[in-house]
C-alpha cells in the first residue's frame, strides 16, 4: 500500500464516505492517518460532524486521525497573488498593469482551478511527514485527470520556456560593449530559477503518484456510472496510473421472502438489475474490493464505523 491513497470516481457516488471510512479503519489499526479532501462540494465535515479547514485537525473522538478541507477558491486566489508577486518582482513598472491583467483573465480560463489546487496538492504530499497515510478525497472524475496529468503536461512546456529565457540572455551577454556588466546572467536569472523550481515540484508530484500512491474508484450499480469507471480505468492506466480496486457503493438490500407487496416487489427487481450489474462491474480488469448497501441514514457515527468494517482494501 502506497503512502497515498486516492478514492476518485464521477460525482456523487460516495467517495467521501468510502474515503472517510477508509481512514477510519486505518486510523483504528495504528496508522497516522490524515484525510484529504479536494472536492469542491466538501462532505467531510459532515461525516465526522466537525468543521475542518485548510490545515489537518484532529478528529475528535478518533486517534491518529486527522482531516483537512482544501478551499478551492482561496487556492485560486493564492495562487493568483503568489503569481504576481513572482512576475511584479521581475518585470519593469510599466508593464505590471499589463501583466496584472492578462493574469486576471489566466485565472477564470478553464485549468485555473486545477493549476492553484496542484500547488497545494504538492505541498500535502511534500509535508507528509507527520502521517503513515495520507487518504485523498479527488474531485469528481474529469478534473481528477487534469490534475493528476499537469506533471506530464508540463513539463516540456517548462522545459521549452527555460531554453527560450536562456537564449534571451545569452543575446543580451552577446550585446554588452567592452567592459559593461551583461544586463542578464543565465546562471543567477530569477526567472529560469522560478521555472526549474516549478519543474522539480512537478516531477516530484509524478514520482510520488507514481512510485507511492495506490487509487482506487467508487462507482454505484448504474450504467452510466459503470460507463465513466470503464473511461477513468482507461486514463489512468495511459498516464501510468494503475487502478488497485473498485468499490461498488449503494447497492439495494435484499427484502425479506415475506415482503410479498408492491415494496417487495420493487427491491427484488432493483437487486435483481444490480446483480447483473455487478456481474459487468467485475469483468472490468481492477477488482472488486468491497461492496457497500445503502444505509437509510446519513453515514456519520456508528453508521460510518460500521461501513468501515466492511471494507476490505489493505491498510
Amino acid at each position: 500500500m502506497g503512502s497515498f491513497v486516492f478514492f476518485g470516481g464521477k460525482g456523487g457516488v460516495g467517495k467521501t464516505t468510502v474515503a472517510s471510512a477508509y481512514a477510519l479503519q486505518c486510523s483504528q489499526a495504528g496508522v497516522r492517518t490524515l484525510v484529504v479532501s479536494t472536492d469542491p462540494a466538501h462532505s467531510t465535515s459532515d461525516v465526522f460532524e466537525q468543521e475542518f479547514g485548510d490545515e489537518p485537525t484532529p478528529v475528535e473522538g478518533y486517534e491518529d486521525l486527522s482531516a483537512m478541507e482544501i478551499d478551492p477558491t482561496a487556492e485560486i486566489d493564492e495562487h493568483l497573488q503568489e503569481t504576481k508577486r513572482a512576475l511584479d518582482d521581475h518585470v519593469s513598472a510599466s508593464m505590471v498593469n499589463a501583466i496584472d491583467r492578462q493574469i486576471e483573465l489566466a485565472h477564470r480560463t478553464p485549468g485555473a482551478y486545477e493549476a492553484a489546487l496542484f500547488d497545494r496538492f504538492i505541498d500535502v504530499m511534500a509535508d507528509a511527514e507527520a502521517y503513515d497515510r495520507i487518504v485523498f478525497d479527488t474531485a469528481p472524475t474529469g478534473g481528477t485527470l487534469r490534475l493528476l496529468s499537469l506533471p506530464d503536461a508540463l513539463d516540456g512546456w517548462i522545459e521549452r520556456l527555460i531554453e527560450k529565457r536562456t537564449r534571451s540572455i545569452d543575446l543580451f551577454e552577446k550585446a554588452a560593449i567592452g567592459d559593461r556588466e551583461a544586463r542578464r546572467k543565465a546562471e543567477t536569472d530569477p526567472i529560469i530559477a522560478r521555472l526549474r523550481e516549478r519543474k522539480d515540484r512537478f516531477e516530484f508530484a509524478g514520482r510520488m503518484l507514481r512510485d507511492s500512491a495506490t487509487f482506487y474508484l467508487v462507482l454505484t450499480p448504474d450504467e452510466l456510472s459503470i460507463r465513466e469507471t470503464r473511461r477513468t480505468i482507461e486514463d489512468l492506466t495511459d498516464h501510468d496510473l494503475p487502478v488497485s480496486g473498485l468499490i461498488v457503493n449503494r447497492l439495494t438490500p435484499q427484502p425479506d421472502d415475506d415482503e410479498q407487496g408492491q415494496g417487495g416487489q420493487f427491491l427484488r427487481q432493483r437487486c435483481a438489475t444490480e446483480r447483473e450489474r455487478l456481474d459487468t462491474i467485475r469483468t472490468l480488469a481492477p477488482p472488486v474490493v468491497a461492496t457497500i448497501q445503502t444505509r437509510a441514514g446519513e453515514i456519520k457515527g456508528d453508521l460510518l464505523d460500521d461501513v468501515a468494517s466492511g471494507l476490505s482494501v489493505e491498510r
